[in-house]
């Protein structure tokens, strides 16, 4: 599976999507964040907490996410080599971690020089130091479940067309349905009493940015993402039959 890491984060940075994928996140960040006027500019909030980055960062995922994972099983497929893929002596779940993991520390890559932001914000509080750790550093914890949960949907997707675009609208429109939709549909739904919300990644990314890592919220996004990478590894056995 480590050959597979490393063969990932090689083809990225090989390429300038590893670059643009870390460049296009930070720089879409920071002109929300500090120059464009606006709700989630932090200077115009009045308070020393990142909350405008937590509420910001998850949509930018939807589609940053999809555009990374989308060549993993597709481009492989397109190019004839998925079949020399699944004879090499890796188990398939070997093959598919391997995607995924690659993917996902591509994803921490972006997310890592975010941290500073958290020192700016401790600087700039009144008094210097005022921000709430608690709730910052669970809000991160939120964000690694989240990027691991799009990832995984991101890696099946690519199992299901060659087209890497198709790919790309699939798992767009999964990440959205999966972190918005639940919340919609409730909003629709009289009577749910939260039920169908609380089905929806949202739901529990807030609950993890209040600073409690709860247990339930964890096993949620670790669900999500071992039920798409089941789902991924199912569509490769098919493949390989």
């Amino acid at each position: 599976m480590k050959s597979i890491i490393l063969r990932e984060i090689k083809s990225f940075f090989g390429s300038p999507i590893g670059y643009l994928v870390i460049a296009i996140f930070l720089i879409s960040n920071g002109l929300f964040l500090w120059v464009f006027k606006g709700e989630y500019n932090i200077l115009d909030t009045g308070y020393a907490d990142l909350t405008p980055f937590f509420t910001l960062a998850p949509w930018i995922l939807i589609f940053l996410i999809p555009a990374v994972t989308m060549r993993s099983f597709s481009d492989e497929k397109k190019q004839g080599t998925l079949e020399l893929l699944l004879t090499k002596p890796l188990s398939i779940w070997e093959i598919v971690n391997g995607k995924f993991f690659g993917s996902f520390l591509l994803i921490i890559l972006a997310i890592i020089p975010t941290l500073i932001y958290v020192k700016v914000i401790s600087d700039l509080g009144s008094p210097e130091g005022n921000i709430d750790m608690g709730s910052t550093i669970g809000s991160y914890f939120g964000l690694l479940f989240l990027i691991a949960s799009y990832s995984a949907i991101g890696i099946f997707t690519s199992t299901l067309s060659e087209n890497q675009i198709v790919a790309f609208i699939i798992a767009v429109f999964l990440c959205f349905f999966f972190y918005f939709g639940f919340e919609g549909l409730s909003s629709l739904i009289p009577g749910s009493n939260g039920f169908i919300s609380a089905l929806g990644m949202q739901n529990h990314f807030k609950s993890m940015s209040r600073g409690v890592i709860d247990t339930r919220d964890v096993i949620y996004f670790l669900s999500i993402a071992i039920a798409f990478l089941s789902f991924t590894v199912y569509q490769l056995k098919s493949f390989k039959a």
